[in-house]
């Protein structure tokens, strides 16, 4: 406290010796005013820590200037201590306080009250700035916290975390964390950069810790000179990697606790995501493995089929294909069971089995959908499900189609692009079934079938969907495979979308 700033405010030049004398012997450094405008015009930018003020000045009270200290947003924080040999009694001393003072000496004064009187009040305005100090960082950890948790991806939350860290404690600053693969990621700068990095010390016991490092420990960023670096560890199972949280140690507040509880932060959103990247993988490695792994060969057709998993979702979907060959000719089915969950999974391949089964069996494509929908009333009458069945003969290119509440297909020949209309209530659902749709797929003809996830979004009518897949297929590439990946990228499917998409595409050659 000694080492503290102190404006001494009072006419009295005599009184003015004594009281910075007093307080110079006591080791503060000591400033002079001898009016209220002058002391008021020497605190913006000062550095001033303590008023010493009397309550006798010349242009102003001292109860004013000190009530305008305490109003001022740039300065009000100062502490203001009243000395005073004239106005003594109770009331003047409930009105110093009352207005903003927070103690008040009545002359005369011995020097020992007046050193430990301000040593105190900075005591109590120390403590106070650094608990208000603490606090601001919490409500920015806070923040922190809630982008971290909203992160989709590991390097999406690592620059979260680096970019909260910047704000809390300013640059630099590093987060470095282990990806699902094992590969190690660190952020760090404003704005994030995030690149392949590990530091060279790794061994964590499970819990959490900070500790002191060399800047050339942790030479993914430029360090000040002179400066240490405070590393905040933490690890939550002895099978996973720990993170770490890297920032300069002067940015630091004893017992660092805001960076702990930031590197913990970090940790537990780190494995959410693991975990979720884990269920992830194994839900679409379970679809996956329902869905059709190899695509026949069949002379006359070419074909190609793609499959994405919904970027927002853990669960498995209900989304299928079906490809194969059926006497001479080639059977093709694409459906959707509604939902997201393992029993939506299961459905789906229930269903899938169902319209193979009975389309072996020789039925037409309106007769198998009948079937397969009698099945799924009797035995799985909670559930509903959308398909389209077409047979094609590849030396005629006669087709004949059927469908169940699916969306149209696409044909794309020399005269155009259109969409076929099947018809057909969903799976499910007790109604009269239309008939079949029969047709001729010229040579060079492209049949598209696809499910509602290539052209449906939350935002959007599904005809605008539609209507930007018509306009994407006007031009049909040389390979299908080419064609389809521009399908999912053009209109927004790749990665990202909102549902499971499968597609199927068949061209006569």
């Amino acid at each position: 406290m000694s080492s503290a700033t102190v404006l001494v405010v009072d006419d009295s030049a005599t009184k003015r010796y004594l009281l910075v004398s007093w307080l110079t012997r006591a080791g503060f450094t000591v400033r002079q005013a001898e009016t209220g405008g002058e002391a008021l015009a020497m605190l913006p930018g000062s550095g001033v820590d303590l008023v010493v003020l009397d309550v006798k000045l010349p242009d102003m009270s001292g109860f004013d200037v000190c009530e305008r200290i305490k109003t001022d947003p740039a300065y009000g924080v100062l502490p203001v201590v009243h000395v005073s040999a004239h106005a003594v009694d109770v009331g003047d001393r409930t009105q110093g306080l009352n207005r903003g003072a927070d103690a008040y000496l009545v002359e005369p004064i011995e020097p020992d009250e007046l050193i430990a009187t301000c040593q105190a009040v900075l005591r109590y305005y120390s403590a106070r700035r650094r608990a208000e100090f603490l606090a601001a960082r919490l409500v920015r950890l806070a923040e922190a916290t809630l982008e971290i948790n909203s992160a989709s991806t590991l390097p999406g939350l690592l620059s979260a975390a680096a970019a909260g860290a910047h704000d809390i404690f300013g640059d630099p600053v590093v987060v470095v964390a282990e990806s699902a693969d094992g590969s190690s990621l660190a952020a760090y700068g404003s704005p994030p950069q995030v690149r392949p990095w590990s530091p060279t010390e790794r061994n964590l016991s499970v819990g959490s810790l900070v500790r002191t490092d060399q800047p050339e420990d942790w030479d993914v960023v430029q360090w000040p000179p002179g400066e240490a670096v405070a590393v905040a560890g933490a690890r939550l199972r002895i099978d996973r990697p720990p993170v770490y949280v890297a920032v300069a140690s002067s940015a630091q507040t004893p017992g660092f606790p805001v960076l702990r509880q930031l590197s913990q932060a970090v940790a537990a959103a780190v494995e959410a995501q693991r975990s979720y990247d884990e269920e992830h993988r194994i839900a679409v490695t379970l679809q996956r493995s329902l869905l059709q792994s190899r695509l026949p060969s069949v002379p006359g057709v070419e074909m190609a089929v793609r499959y994405m998993p919904a970027g927002s979702q853990t669960e498995v979907g209900g989304d299928f294909y079906e490809v194969t060959t059926l006497g001479g000719g080639l059977l093709v089915a694409i459906g959707d069971v509604a939902g997201h969950s393992l029993h939506a999974a299961t459905v789906m391949a229930e269903v899938r089995h169902a319209v193979r089964a009975y389309a072996v069996e020789g039925h037409s494509p309106g007769r198998v959908l009948d079937l397969v929908n009698r099945f799924m009333r009797t035995v799985l009458p909670a559930d509903s499900a959308t398909v389209c069945l077409l047979t094609l003969d590849p030396a005629t290119g006669a087709v004949r189609m059927a469908g169940a509440g699916h969306l149209p297909p696409l044909l794309h020949t020399a005269d155009g692009v259109t969409f076929l209309q099947p018809g057909g209530a969903l799976l499910g659902i007790n109604a009269r079934r239309p008939a079949d749709l029969e047709f001729v797929l010229p040579p060079g003809g492209t049949l598209v079938l696809y499910t509602d996830g290539l052209v449906e979004r939350r935002d959007a009518d599904i005809d605008v969907g539609l209507a930007a897949l018509q306009r994407a297929s006007a031009q049909v590439e040389d390979e299908l495979d080419d064609f389809c990946d521009r399908l999912l990228l053009q209109l927004g499917a790749a990665g990202q979308a909102d549902d499971d998409v499968a597609v199927v595409a068949l061209r006569r050659v």
